[in-house]
């Protein structure tokens, strides 16, 4: 595997994930040794966080980033973006801890920063040739493969997995980025950051995964969760539509785009 360009930050959020995280975090140190590891707790009350405070004191690539209550996941993930930003790290990745993200699969992710021109952000994707669901409820693979559609449609982005929380970003994308002003949650913000991404020039590449539902604790997904994706796409779609329109309306020879991931 090619070496990523500069030290890896890898941020995973947790809430009462105190069964799976060790497992999670043995696996990734097997799979990536030189990478570090950012565990960002939301007070959770059962020992998550007091677990990963042992791991870092044992270990000097864990870090623990408390925060004082459970206030979603896109909150915790920007508060493990600003860490990395305040530091050294080149590469940001996004794992969940719960086992459904394959560590294994973190290096091909990391080689795509530097196949080609490389890659920008590179979404662990389930819906490309190659990637793979496992145990997951058929509903609940329904559901994901028409958010996704839903978004494609919707935004006009070619991207099979849009909604994926597997991914890896370059510290000049999240630099660029308005963090300040990014406000959505659960999947609604994973859409929300791939296509600032793509509005921002970047390359968004999606390379195959092997995504497996939890074996132990309960998914945090919720009604309200699915309503915020559904209405935010929505208005970012029109929104993206609107100011592609209103430059033709003073000229014949306005492009239409190329239809690549670039937006």
């Amino acid at each position: 595997m090619a070496e990523p360009p500069g030290p890896v930050l890898v941020v995973i959020p947790t809430y009462e994930e105190r069964e799976n995280l060790g497992r999670v975090v043995a696996r990734l140190n097997a799979a990536v040794p030189a990478a570090d590891i950012l565990v960002v707790d939301d007070a959770s009350p059962d020992g998550t966080g007091e677990l990963a405070e042992e791991m870092a004191a044992a270990d000097p690539r864990v870090r623990v980033l408390h925060r004082e209550g459970k206030s979603g996941l896109g909150a915790a993930y920007l508060a493990g973006f600003r860490h990395a930003l305040s530091g050294e790290h080149q590469v940001v990745v996004e794992m969940d801890a719960d086992g459904s993200h394959a560590p294994e699969d973190l290096p091909a992710l990391l080689a795509a920063l530097e196949e080609g021109a490389g890659a920008d952000l590179v979404l662990g994707s389930r819906y490309v040739p190659g990637g793979e669901v496992v145990n997951w409820p058929a509903h609940r693979e329904w559901l994901s493969r028409g958010a996704n559609l839903y978004a494609r449609l919707a935004l006009g982005a070619d991207v099979r997995d849009i909604t994926a929380g597997y991914r890896v970003y370059r510290r000049q994308v999240l630099e660029q980025l308005d963090l300040d002003s990014v406000i959505s949650q659960g999947y609604c913000f994973q859409i929300d950051l791939a296509w600032r991404a793509l509005q921002a020039g970047f390359r968004v590449v999606e390379v195959p995964i092997t995504f497996t539902e939890r074996q132990i604790g309960s998914s945090k997904m919720d009604g309200a969760v699915m309503l915020e994706a559904f209405v935010n796409v929505a208005r970012w779609g029109f929104e993206h539509r609107f100011r592609r329109l209103r430059p033709a309306r003073g000229t014949r020879d306005t492009a239409a785009g190329d239809g690549s991931v670039r937006a």
